[in-house]
């Protein structure tokens, strides 16, 4: 018995030491082919910016930092540092604020990217490292206008939902509404997970009047949605014209960030090629 119990451990412990000795060769082969043997190895960044260039992504209502998790790591492919501001979405002022925080934390050019609401709080930032903005289908009020004055511009969709504050003056979206008319083109997990992370947004965020916005001294690009159920597409053409910012038009929905990432992509690289080292 104590023989057969000795051989067994043996055994056991035999395999163990070869098992760990197959592992071992198969790492080091793996690292081998890593290096350069058949196996790609992670791209690295290229670095085609200036030193400490940032990209700043600001957030909408109904939404956090996360919307732009599509976004972020291929810009830092190329190079770039992200920032995914976050903004409380109390007052344009409130939030204005939280950005200038935010650009605290970088050194060196920036480029702002606004989407939806927050088109308006990138347009009220004072800060010279500021480059260009780029707008996600975002909104884009003039000096003395509100947010809520372009919202309602022109016709909304049918799909657009009803939206009334609670008793705290703020204003939550109905969780169908992200599947029809927020995100109605990305996955249906996605528009769930969406409905399930959103933050409300304050009115006074949409009634506060806009100082003079940025774009008015800054180079911009805008993002125009032409799938939009949320903000009229004739409407963001009027303000991208009106910005005479650098328009790029796409069959895309309301948060293409998420349907639709490498199209947002391409049009927050181009407007850093562009001006980041100029």
């Amino acid at each position: 018995m104590e023989r057969r119990r000795f051989l067994g451990a043996l055994t056991t412990a035999s395999l163990g030491v070869a098992l760990q000795g197959t592992f071992s060769e198969s790492a080091r082969a793996g690292d081998a082919q890593q290096a350069g043997q058949g196996v790609p190895k992670r791209t690295a960044a290229r670095n085609e910016f200036p030193e400490g260039s940032t990209i700043v992504l600001v957030h909408a209502a109904w939404a956090d930092g996360s919307c732009w998790g599509n976004i972020a790591l291929p810009l830092e492919r190329h190079g770039l540092k992200v920032i995914c501001a976050p903004i409380p979405l109390t007052s344009l002022t409130n939030d204005t604020n939280a950005l200038n925080w935010a650009l605290e934390r970088t050194t060196g050019p920036v480029v702002l990217v606004g989407h939806a609401y927050s088109g308006a709080v990138v347009a009220a930032v004072r800060e010279e490292r500021v480059k260009s903005l780029v707008y996600i289908a975002a909104l884009a009020p003039d000096e003395g206008e509100t947010v809520a004055k372009v919202f309602y511009r022109d016709t909304a969709s049918p799909e657009q939902p009803k939206m009334v504050p609670d008793s705290h003056g703020f204003v939550w979206m109905p969780d169908d509404a992200f599947r029809r008319a927020l995100a109605h083109k990305a996955s249906v997990d996605q528009a769930k997970i969406a409905a399930s992370v959103q933050r409300p947004i304050s009115v006074q965020c949409i009634q506060e009047v806009a100082p003079t916005p940025l774009w008015k001294s800054k180079p911009s690009w805008f993002l125009v949605a032409e799938e939009d159920r949320m903000i009229n597409p004739k409407t963001q053409h009027f303000m991208a014209e009106r910005m005479g910012a650098t328009v790029r038009s796409h069959r895309v929905d309301h948060t293409p960030m998420y349907s639709e990432p490498a199209v947002v992509t391409d049009v927050i690289l181009e407007a850093a090629r562009k001006t980041l080292s100029a």
